[in-house]
Order: C-alpha cells, then structure tokens, then sequence
C-alpha cells in the first residue's frame, strides 16, 4: 500500500489523495470489486496508519561515537468511509475517501522518486518475497552508476537486506533467489540483476524498472 500512495503522490503532486468511491480505490490497488476486498482495504489502512519506521546510523569519529535516529509515520490523516456497496460514488467532497501523507514520507518520496512499474506491483502482491527484491533492483538498478556486484550473504549482504533469515544457508538462498529473479523477468525482461559465477555476488547493472508503453 505504501508503494501506491507514494506513486499516486509523485504522479498527483499532491499530499493528500482522494478516492470517489471505494470501487476506485480497490481498481488502484488492483483489488476485485467486493466488499471482502474493501474489508480487507481499510484494515490494511488501518493497520499502516498506526504504523512507525524507525531508521538511524552509528558512526565512529575521531574523538566519539555518533548514534542517529529518527522515525516517521506513513499517514497524517485518514478518511474512509464504510460503504454498504463498493461501487457507491461520494455524496460530496465531504464524503470522499482521503489519504493524508505525513510531511516527512512526502518529502522524502519527493525528493528521491525511484521509478517503478505499478503493474509489475500490483502482479506481485501475492508474494511478499518476490515483491521486496523487484523493489529492491528498482532501487539499486536506478541508482547504479555502472556494473556492481552485491555480496549475498554477510553483514551487509543481499540476504540482510532483505531479511531472508531463513534462508541463510548459501545454497538454499542461492535457489530461492534465482527463483525469485525468474518471476521479475516474467513482468521485466530486461531485468539486468543476475547471480555472479562464483556465486558470492549478485550481479547488476543501471536499468530502469518502467515497462515502456506499447504505441498505437
């Protein structure tokens, strides 16, 4: 959900975003029309509101050890209303579904925008997994500044980046991973990550996550 806020902020210009009716939300989040899935849309609402990143860095200097933290939150204000049909319009403006972004997530997606294929997300909502590493190349492939090699495993390596405890046997992971990267290409052909032939690294180049149009 955090992914489609922020994309509809970028591509809107705007903190706060509004939804006419809950059948347009549950379209945006590439939901069925039906008041289970809208059911599950405000809990998932419900659930991210109440939410807090917590984030920092721990340096050492000269004289002193420096320890930085901050957190925020996703939401500001949230107003949705419970609908008995899904398709039912907004009576008013009062009435509309609306999404306040706090002021911190709006300028830090303002300020650094990743681009990503919503559909390619909308795909793999199901598997949370697969999800979290098509993000993950987004992120790193756009800011690539040439060919990089990520380790896999260690401290700072691909499987602590994406919290995959349990698969922190080499070979298990390995699998895994080569498993995931088959499914992102089904969606992103051209996606440049591959795992390097020592198996040590995972491999990637500058690319763009963006499926371009076709024309008519």
């Amino acid at each position: 959900m955090p992914i489609f806020l922020a994309t509809l902020a970028v591509r809107q210009q705007s903190q706060t975003i509004r939804f006419r009716s809950a059948s347009e939300m549950l379209d945006t989040f590439g939901l069925a029309r039906g008041g289970k899935e809208y059911r599950r849309l405000i809990v998932a609402f419900e659930r991210i509101f109440g939410a807090t990143i917590f984030f920092g860095t721990d340096s050492t200097r000269q004289h002193s050890r420096v320890i930085q933290r901050s957190r925020f939150n996703f939401f500001r204000e949230a107003q949705i209303w419970y609908n008995r049909s899904s398709s039912q319009l907004a009576i008013s403006e009062e009435f509309e579904n609306v999404i306040v972004l706090s002021d911190e997530f709006y300028q830090e997606i303002m300020a650094h925008p990743i681009p990503t294929d919503i559909q390619a997300v909308k795909v793999f909502a199901g598997a949370p997994a697969v999800l979290d590493l098509f993000m993950w190349l987004s992120y790193r492939c756009f800011t690539a500044k040439g060919d990089e090699r990520i380790p896999l495993f260690g401290d700072f390596g691909l499987t602590a980046q994406l919290g995959s405890v349990e698969y922190s046997r080499p070979r298990r992971f390995r699998g895994m991973l080569e498993q995931w990267l088959g499914q992102i290409r089904t969606v992103w052909p051209q996606c440049p990550a591959q795992i390097c032939s020592d198996g040590r690294y995972l491999c990637i180049r500058s690319a763009q996550a963006v499926l371009s149009q076709p024309t008519v």
